[in-house]
């Protein structure tokens, strides 16, 4: 089971007990966005993002609103990495760099990427910062700078 779900779980199965904390809970989430990513499945990559169409990634290309539009910029990009083979497939991980929170319902996540692709002999490496919102679902990306 997912780390966010089963986190989730034991929130509504112990009334009263401490919540984890917003940082771990997030951390979950990526993982758990990074492993979709890791097996080619875009719809688990992207559920980290809100569904709120202000949703916005930022880029080299510039700025993609809404789920969709994310959607769009990563199957144009990846096309290996999401398509029916695993040729040319990588593997994608994060490395937290610094994380806050900016009031009780939003945080702060900057992280190193590191994308290591079948066949190419060095990483790709970025920075990437991610404001989250806590939504009903959990905490959401309503906001990605990655370069």
């Amino acid at each position: 089971m997912r780390l966010a779900a089963s986190a989730a779980l034991l929130m509504l199965a112990a009334p009263g007990m401490a919540q984890p904390a917003p940082r771990a809970m997030i951390l979950a989430a990526m993982a758990d966005s990074a492993a979709g990513w890791n097996q080619g499945r875009i719809d688990r990559f992207l559920a980290i993002y809100s569904d709120d169409p202000a949703t916005s990634f930022t880029g080299n290309k510039g700025v993609d609103r809404g789920k969709r539009g994310i959607r769009a910029r990563y199957l144009a990009r990846y096309k290996n990495q999401f398509g029916t083979t695993t040729t040319g497939r990588s593997a994608l991980s994060f490395e937290p760099q610094d994380f806050r929170m900016l009031g009780k319902d939003h945080a702060l996540l900057i992280a190193r990427w590191k994308l290591v692709t079948m066949g190419k002999p060095a990483p790709a490496s970025g920075m990437t910062s991610l404001v989250f919102r806590h939504e009903a679902g959990g905490w959401h990306i309503i906001a990605d700078h990655s370069s």
